[in-house]
């Protein structure tokens, strides 16, 4: 028995004690293709599932370095039952592939013939393969190659696609490196992409996602089309972009509610291509509009469906993905896995708090008591709208107003998602409001008040989930969520995570009714951020009120 830091266990979970000699150097050879489920103080919870293992082979990583990192660094001896499984989920990578055959065009590849056999006789596959060429390779429509890698994962036989990418348009961008440089990790996130021609880079909210997309732009010299959640995010990009590259304001084009540009580099929102008329989509057409070298997807963890059916018809593009997390509540990973690409690189947030980029947070559950009121109310309430009440109760008013006092001399962020709720929050605090309604002039020019220091306190809506950069904020207190959304409390977690220029501590507090639903929810919005090792200590209303 060796004395390593790692517990393998046959139901596929690993167990990693933190503070063993070698915690480091073992979460580094495992992070590759074991997920990260818990990481509380001392035993963090990894996990190994299919999808994991597989992007682990697409970004290079083999069944037997997986095997050794496990034998290595595990306390006790491995279940071989565990070490096969490993080895032939992985090797169900990659029996098919996409290739380019200089006679027949776009084909699928078996390099096991009977598994060629089985998937072409799927119903599932029905109409996305043309004729059989011979044996072991069959003519794919060129349209259905997104399409089919996503029903190939589906059926368990994930195909390596290695029909290549169009160049697109060629267009000349450069990095204005004026006095900054991109950081180690930054370098790394975009080595990583580049190698692997398409992907997913995960990085903390504040840790410059933007600047990787710069870089990756700056690589691929092409005409670029970047995704993002709102307008507000759009004008953030294209700032960064002429902050930081050599782009003129006539190469770079907003596609959104309020403007039709389409330029050399454009800027477009998901609501303005997700918008329906008559039943069809018709802002759909920009992604036709130029010969894209590289599409950019800003938050891809949000992607919204009627972006993914397109994305499958993207597939000879570039696509690089940003997000601060690959969780999605729909459950769809999958989908952005064959669609948008494999993780490419992903930094534990801990990490690069440690190396000073982003702020240290301290993470609070302030609980309230309900009145006798409220409870009644609440216990004769109908089930679907006990989330509501539990949520907006007003006993959570006074602790909000305690929190902002105590913070006075720091930028303070009020998020909750129901409006009614956030309309009497901005009158009890005496500060102004921004939701969905906020014109984009009455948007920048609160968000302008709020970076210059005028205004101490702003109330968000959910608007404020996204892309909005706000480096001044050190302080934001949450009322009220979407649910348990898991990647809604990162991205809110984000919005303070920026560093401070004196190295002060973030806070976020989230105030939750207890015994009801409400404290459930904050349950589990709260796995996330667990899982990237922030504690959430619990307070009790009257310590805040005291």
């Amino acid at each position: 028995m060796s004395s390593g830091p790692l517990i393998v266990q046959s139901d596929k979970t690993l167990l990693l004690e933190v503070d063993h000699p070698d915690a480091k150097a073992c979460r580094a050879s495992i992070a590759p293709f074991a997920e990260l489920e818990r990481s509380p103080e001392h035993v963090h919870t990894y996990r190994l599932t299919p999808l994991g293992l597989w992007n682990a082979r697409a970004a290079g990583h083999d069944a037997e370095q997986v095997v050794d990192a496990l034998l290595k660094y595990s306390r006790y001896p491995v279940p071989h039952a565990l070490l096969v499984d490993v080895a032939e989920t992985m090797d169900r990578y990659g029996r098919l592939q996409l290739a380019n055959d200089p006679a027949s065009g776009l084909v699928l590849r078996g390099l096991d013939r009977a598994v060629l056999v089985e998937v072409a006789k799927s119903k599932k596959l029905a109409g996305m393969l043309g004729n059989q060429i011979d044996a072991d390779t069959i003519a794919v429509h060129p349209s259905e190659r997104g399409r089919l890698k996503q029903a190939l994962l589906k059926l368990g036989w994930p195909a390596e696609d290695l029909a290549g990418y169009v160049d697109g348009e060629a267009h000349e961008i450069d990095l204005a490196l004026d006095g900054w440089t991109l950081r180690a990790y930054q370098q790394e996130a975009v080595e990583h992409f580049e190698a692997g021609g398409s992907g997913v880079v995960v990085l903390p909210c504040g840790a410059g996602k933007t600047l990787v997309g710069a870089a990756a732009m700056a690589s691929a010299k092409a005409t670029t089309l970047i995704l993002v959640t709102n307008t507000v995010a759009a004008r953030q990009w294209r700032r960064e972009l002429l902050a930081r590259t050599t782009l003129t304001e006539d190469e770079i084009g907003e596609y959104s509610g309020e403007r039709k540009e389409i330029r050399p580099v454009t800027i477009a929102t998901y609501q303005v291509l997700t918008m329906r008329r008559g039943g069809t989509f018709p802002h759909l057409n920009v992604f036709d509009a130029r010969d894209w070298g590289l599409i950019v997807y800003d938050e891809v963890h949000l992607l919204p469906a009627p972006i993914f059916r397109f994305t499958a018809d993207l597939q000879a593009r570039r696509r690089l993905g940003l997000t601060a997390t690959l969780v999605r509540e729909d459950g769809k990973e999958g989908d952005v896995f064959s669609l948008i690409g494999p993780k490419r690189y992903d930094a534990p947030w801990k990490d690069i708090e440690a190396q000073g980029w982003i702020a240290p947070a301290e993470c609070v559950e302030v609980r309230v008591t309900l009145t006798d009121e409220e409870r009644m109310a609440y216990a004769m309430g109908e089930a679907e709208e006990r989330y509501r009440m539990a949520s907006t109760a007003r006993t959570k008013l006074p602790v909000v107003r305690a929190l902002v006092e105590r913070h006075a001399a720091e930028q303070v962020l009020v998020i909750g998602a129901y409006l009614d709720q956030l309309h009497q929050l901005g009158e009890y605090l005496d500060a102004p409001i921004l939701e969905g309604s906020t014109s984009n002039k009455e948007r920048e020019r609160l968000l302008d008040e709020f970076r210059s220091g005028q205004l101490r306190t702003l109330v968000l809506s959910k608007v404020g989930n996204f892309s909005i950069d706000l480096p001044e904020a050190a302080v934001a207190i949450q009322v009220s969520g979407t649910f348990g959304s898991r990647q809604e409390e990162a991205q809110r977690l984000g919005r303070v995570l920026r560093p401070k220029a004196d190295g002060r501590q973030a806070h976020f507090y989230t105030v939750v009714s207890r015994d009801t639903i409400d404290t459930e929810y904050a349950a589990h919005r709260q796995r996330f951020l667990a899982e990237q090792g922030y504690a959430y200590t619990i307070v009790d209303a009257d310590d805040v009120l005291a």
